[in-house]
């Protein structure tokens, strides 16, 4: 992982005691999350009313909640698995995905964690409506860093 987003996870999950990052261990507590991912190659996605979309190779932030049963345990273990149905739009990165680890925040809200990494790092949202469909506040809750 860059050292610019393995300082940002780190600074993370340092600024709140229940925050934990990794691939394991997540509580089974209500709360919300960033997978952070490598792309090696090109990935097809069709998003909600437009054609399919090319998501370009690189480092993407992901950032989703969990609010339902087995809260942040089971949706973050969800996506470490490579048996998974295919259901939502993350699915197919994390699929396709080289690099893979979560920062899991109990409590916290995706588009308020969203906002913080967009603040510290050099992001875009270059696919809107990713992951945000039903979200009025963020474009997306997919950004792409952009290498410094």
């Amino acid at each position: 992982m860059p050292v610019p987003l393995a300082k940002a996870l780190r600074r993370r999950a340092a600024a709140d005691p229940g925050a934990i990052a990794g691939t394991a261990g997540f509580p089974a507590i209500a709360g919300a999350y960033c997978l952070i991912l490598h792309l090696p190659v090109p990935v097809a996605v069709a998003l909600p009313r437009r054609p399919a979309e090319m998501i370009k190779p690189g480092w993407y932030l992901y950032f989703g909640s969990a609010y339902g049963p087995g809260g942040l345990r089971a949706r973050v273990a969800r996506h470490f698995r490579s048996d998974k149905r295919l259901r939502w739009h993350i699915d197919d990165l994390t699929m396709a995905a080289d690099h893979l680890t979560a920062l899991a925040v109990p409590g916290a809200r995706e588009c308020a964690l969203r906002a913080e990494f967009a603040g510290h790092l050099s992001t875009t949202a270059p696919h809107p409506g990713f992951g945000s469909s039903d979200c009025r506040i963020c474009p997306s809750h997919l950004l792409k860093w952009e290498e410094e």
